[in-house]
């Protein structure tokens, strides 16, 4: 009997070290981060709110543009102000080393759209070009000269040659390893290819008249299947999208409408 109870007490011992370890350990692993954010004329930025996404602690940078937070490594520091692209950073295991340094970049005021209602000419190209709607954004955007964010902020997924390169030369990155393993990069793919598929057909949505495709015989709720059709049929559609050429996008988008046509004409034959 007795020793029954000394076996309870040691497994409760056990645990209660447990518990009280593991906060301290925990402790132990986060570092304090200090920066500045500035904005892209270098201006010190007061009252961004930099959140750490993992332990959803919040603080604010002071007028000087100066912060400091508790993360351990590999935490997510999101950076969020109004009028602001939004910014993340990733806390390397080696922690950072100096001062962190950040720029946000301001967002180009949205003015509003102006239409331009033409009669059509009969000239695909011309036409293509009157079909745009003029974006004022963009206009003031290029006027005044503001840069724009390089890329989007997105968490790269892992690739299998970062992360075999680093075992035959004795490393190991456990977190790519496991995002390959667990398909978190497979799905991270998936989900980017989407976003971005999404993306460009409202671009061209946001920029050309619904009535233009309804009158080439697009049905208006098939319009974005259309224009994802078009990338599909000819990918150079979608090249010129990324390029931001409106009218080269029409021009080839008008060469898959007979098929795309066509085959809505099949589908009501079968229905």
């Amino acid at each position: 009997m007795n020793f029954v109870c000394g076996n309870i007490g040691m497994a409760q011992w056990k645990k209660i070290i447990f518990f009280l370890v593991f906060p301290f350990m925990n402790v132990f692993a986060q570092q304090t981060v200090t920066g500045r954010i500035v904005d892209d004329s270098g201006e010190n930025l007061s009252s961004v709110v930099i959140i750490n996404m993992s332990t959803d602690q919040k603080v604010s940078s002071d007028f000087m543009g100066m912060f400091s937070i508790e993360a351990s490594p590999n935490d997510e520091l999101r950076f969020v102000k109004a009028y602001f692209s939004r910014v993340s950073a990733r806390v390397p295991a080696g922690g950072f080393n100096a001062q962190l340094m950040v720029t946000l970049i301001p967002i180009p005021t949205d003015v509003g759209e102006v239409k331009i209602v033409k009669k059509p000419t009969g000239d695909l190209e011309t036409d293509s070009r009157l079909a745009g709607k003029v974006d004022k954004g963009e206009i003031v955007q290029q006027a005044v000269g503001l840069p724009q964010p390089v890329g989007k902020m997105r968490e790269k997924p892992a690739e299998v040659k970062q992360v075999l390169l680093p075992i035959l030369l004795g490393s190991l990155d456990v977190q790519g390893a496991y995002d390959l393993i667990s398909g978190k990069a497979r799905r991270q793919k998936r989900q980017y290819r989407y976003d971005d598929l999404q993306e460009h057909i409202m671009w061209v949505r946001n920029r050309v008249d619904n009535e233009y495709f309804t009158q080439a015989g697009i049905p208006e709720e098939r319009i974005s299947e259309f224009i994802q059709y078009s990338f599909e049929a000819k990918p150079q559609v979608r090249t010129y999208v990324k390029a931001k050429n409106l009218s080269g996008a029409l021009l080839r988008m008008e060469e898959t409408m007979p098929v795309y046509l066509e085959r809505l004409k099949q589908q009501k034959k079968q229905e």
